[in-house]
């Protein structure tokens, strides 16, 4: 597990400001068809050779200080997607999870998950709950699942717990909605990373990237790895984050 001066010193070998990295990476893992495609292969084999994507962008997290890594495991839409691929994504998430789970316990790596899990197979639910609590201790990183996710359902569900809440309609402010999001105690993410080429964010996380820097790279998931990663970093670290504010130069790197 790395200390804080472990991080600085890292940061500093591949030419990061260890005070200016991001505490919330979220990331949409896209191409994983278009690269299996490319060698001939059904879209599966993409999201099998994915997984040496996750495993690159957790260490580099964890390397580089990151608290927070979101990914777009599986959306609500994706359901859409033939029988054939939804059951082998299915079964590739229980059997990855029951091999991972001891590695990302090593590391200090905490699970979490958010969506509409009760849509998924009892398999998928039950080993997800058992990594989620093989985990809940640790946090050198919080590995953030969305699955069986979407913006829109989040929203409603949110909604709906308001209405239910009996919160009047005058007092309400965006900490009620925030309370009653899927990721209600969790930062919301300072960096987005959308693989592929793709210039979408494709229902995920709506409310939360409000204020975000995205980095969209060509680059398909299966091939990005722990440089891609630290590219990303270093292109929000180029950015100025005003909010809205006049600009503050003070906060601009110099080089």
């Amino acid at each position: 597990m790395s200390t804080s001066a472990e991080h600085r010193v890292f940061c500093e070998s591949i030419d990061l400001d260890s005070k200016r990295i991001p505490k919330h990476v979220a990331i949409i893992m896209d191409g994983n068809g278009r690269w299996a495609k490319e060698r001939g292969e059904e879209r599966v084999f993409g999201h099998i050779n994915g997984i040496n994507s996750v495993r690159s962008s957790v260490e580099a997290a964890l390397l580089t200080g990151v608290r927070y890594l979101t990914l777009y495991a599986f959306s609500t839409e994706n359901w859409s997607r033939p029988k054939e691929e939804v059951d082998a994504l299915m079964d590739l998430l229980v059997s990855t999870l029951i091999k991972e789970v001891e590695d990302l316990e090593s590391k200090g790596v905490r699970l979490r998950a958010i969506g509409d899990l009760t849509t998924l197979p009892k398999a998928c639910q039950d080993q997800i709950n058992k990594s989620i609590q093989s985990t809940k201790n640790l946090d050198a990183l919080d590995l953030v699942l969305a699955l069986s996710y979407s913006s829109k359902w989040e929203l409603v569900e949110a909604t709906k717990q308001l209405m239910k809440s009996g919160v009047n309609p005058d007092e309400l402010e965006a900490s009620h909605i925030e309370q009653h999001l899927a990721t209600s105690g969790i930062p919301d993410p300072e960096l987005m990373i959308r693989t592929s080429g793709e210039r979408r964010i494709s229902n995920f996380l709506l409310w939360q990237l409000a204020y975000a820097e995205f980095h969209f790279t060509s680059v398909l998931w299966p091939d990005f790895g722990q440089d891609n990663f630290y590219d990303a970093v270093r292109d929000y670290q180029k950015r100025n984050r005003r909010f809205g504010r006049l600009l503050d130069t003070t906060h601009t790197m110099s080089k």
